[in-house]
């Protein structure tokens, strides 16, 4: 299957509320709608994940942040356009996601993709997408698709084809959460 094909599918197993298996800018993830409730707890369910701990979204434009978040800090445009490699950003203030991916003090987790393919999905789909890694919560996340589990794979509805056979090894972003003065939290390196 090519690029463009793979992409299409995708896109429009997301618009039917279903999930996707990608590979991202830094692992593989498991996808959804971020604004699909149903989508999202689906996530879930496959990652047999306690709904307490929220999920990333991933964007491909920063231009995108104040329709998700209610007052982006003045300090994130700046650390995103320093960011050499990939940067989750925690925001306070979300809006516009599914409930189960804002965190109980009401922040969200996001990141500007750089990847070709997750960018290309995020652009056609015209929504942010969940991800999240493509693991049973607890177990060791994989580094490249070889390493993702049947029980993964079989649990979602599209297995994305691009990049299957990358078996380069893959590490999770750098997080940082930023408070609403300014505050900066270094979650992880």
């Amino acid at each position: 299957m090519n690029f463009h094909d793979d992409l299409k599918n995708a896109v429009e197993v997301l618009r039917l509320g279903a999930i996707i298996l990608y590979p991202t800018d830094t692992i593989w993830g498991i996808g959804c709608d971020a604004t699909n409730e149903a989508a999202v707890k689906r996530v879930f369910e496959i990652k047999k994940r306690i709904d307490s701990q929220s999920m990333l979204v991933l964007m491909e434009n920063p231009n995108l942040l104040n329709s998700y978040i209610t007052e982006v800090p003045e300090i994130a445009w700046e650390l995103i356009e320093v960011a050499d490699t990939p940067l989750t950003i925690i925001y306070p203030g979300a809006k516009n996601l599914a409930n189960s991916v804002i965190a109980k003090d009401g922040s969200v987790g996001i990141r500007i993709t750089n990847e070709a393919f997750t960018q290309q999905l995020i652009q056609r789909f015209r929504k942010p997408v969940v991800s999240t890694s493509a693991n049973i919560s607890g177990q060791k996340s994989p580094q490249n698709f070889a390493e993702i589990s049947d029980e993964i794979k079989n649990a979602v509805d599209y297995i994305v084809q691009y990049r299957q056979d990358d078996l380069s090894r893959s590490n999770p972003s750098s997080i940082i959460k930023l408070g609403v003065g300014g505050q900066i939290e270094v979650i992880r390196k």
